[in-house]
């Protein structure tokens, strides 16, 4: 076995896309390899473009994919970054809403604000051996619901391959051309428009999806998809933005929401049924117009039965965000309730539900723990 290098990310180099389809061309030749790579790599220019192009205009695209380009992209929306991370062909480091402090439009600042020092006050009632960094933390991420999924405050490195950038670049345009009308879909194409603006000279004429009629997957394709539990499953509910957000992570299972029809929007369980809650939805709904994060969608989610388990792996714990963690709880409730009557199903789920990842079998964590496997499940924040 011989295994060589022949090209690899290198800091503060830019790489010309007429050197992208340049490796490009030389990849497809490895399909149809009549002598060494060393003699490919070596053959003359005019060859290599010539294969280039062949593979564009055939729609085989795939060979695009080898080389790759690290973005980073200052100041945009969440939502961008949500339907960029949808399309799984990527790794991304973004700077976190959860615990990180947010700058958003006056409006918005003035809620998150005051809400950060309502949740610090109840953190610190509810969970009083909390330290100052904590209950801060904690606070900022259940305050950042009130944050727009439009306000310009995230910063990510996006690595993506050639074929799979011209694609979204081509998606975003043509979102522009035929996305509906609706105050969200134009809020978005002005962000389309302004990702257009800012992402780098590398779109080649040719190399996109319409031979294969692929779009965003985001935004839900069908108005409605059947529960289905067995050694695939299909689930629906209703989760925020922010949450949906942290779904995305798992790019073995697939995601897509639509708009409700009347806004509704999530209540941090420390507050729920408390005299806080109207004040919550009073000064979310305020907020309508500039979709919060913390304003509800309805999330598709399929997958297979081992994929839910690596989700419960990652999402049962008391490090996890508290709404994605009681949702993975509703959903494994709901598969075991389908699969009763299939034993080589329900056992192999059934040792994943009765806590938090650390009572796993085989799972041992040595990260510290605030919570412990029992509480993890309980707890309000």
């Amino acid at each position: 076995m011989k295994i060589t290098v022949i090209a690899s990310t290198k800091v503060g180099y830019t790489m010309p896309k007429e050197e992208a389809v340049d490796f490009s061309g030389k990849s497809a030749g490895i399909c149809y390899l009549p002598d060494t790579v060393e003699t490919l790599f070596s053959e003359a220019p005019e060859k290599t473009q010539k294969r280039a192009l062949g593979n564009i205009n055939s729609g085989h695209h795939s060979v695009f994919g080898h080389p790759t380009y690290n973005l980073c992209l200052e100041n945009i929306p969440k939502i961008l970054a949500m339907f960029l991370n949808n399309e799984k062909m990527y790794n991304t480091s973004e700077k976190s809403a959860r615990y990180t402090h947010m700058d958003p439009s006056p409006q918005e600042k003035e809620l998150y604000e005051k809400w950060i020092e309502i949740y610090k006050q109840q953190i610190t009632l509810k969970y009083p051996n909390f330290d100052e960094k904590r209950v801060l933390k904690l606070a900022q991420e259940n305050a950042r619901y009130l944050i727009s999924v439009f306000t310009p405050a995230t910063v990510m490195e996006y690595t993506v391959n050639f074929e799979q950038l011209n694609y979204i670049i081509n998606w975003a345009k043509d979102y522009i051309k035929e996305g509906a009308n609706d105050e969200f879909s134009l809020k978005l194409k002005e962000t389309f428009k302004e990702f257009l603006q800012a992402v780098p000279d590398l779109e080649v004429e040719g190399l996109n999806s319409s031979v294969k009629n692929r779009s965003f997957s985001l935004i839900a394709k069908r108005k409605d998809r059947a529960e289905e539990f067995g050694e695939n499953y299909s689930v629906t509910y209703l989760a925020s933005f922010a949450q949906l957000a942290q779904a995305q992570r798992h790019r073995t299972l697939t995601y897509e929401m639509s708009l409700l029809d009347k806004p509704e929007y999530y209540i941090p369980p420390i507050i729920r049924n408390t005299e806080l809650e109207e004040k919550w939805l009073k000064d979310i709904s305020s907020l309508e117009k500039f979709f919060p994060q913390g304003m509800l969608v309805k999330v598709n989610e399929r997958g297979t039965i081992e994929n839910f388990v690596l989700k419960c792996t990652e999402r049962l714990c008391g490090a996890a965000q508290l709404e994605i963690m009681q949702q993975t709880l509703a959903t494994m409730d709901k598969y075991l309730k389908a699969v009763k009557d299939r034993p080589e199903l329900y056992n192999y789920l059934l040792p994943y539900s009765k806590g938090a990842r650390c009572t796993f079998p085989g799972w041992k964590c040595t990260a510290p723990c605030i919570f412990g496997g029992k509480d993890a499940i309980s707890r309000v924040i």
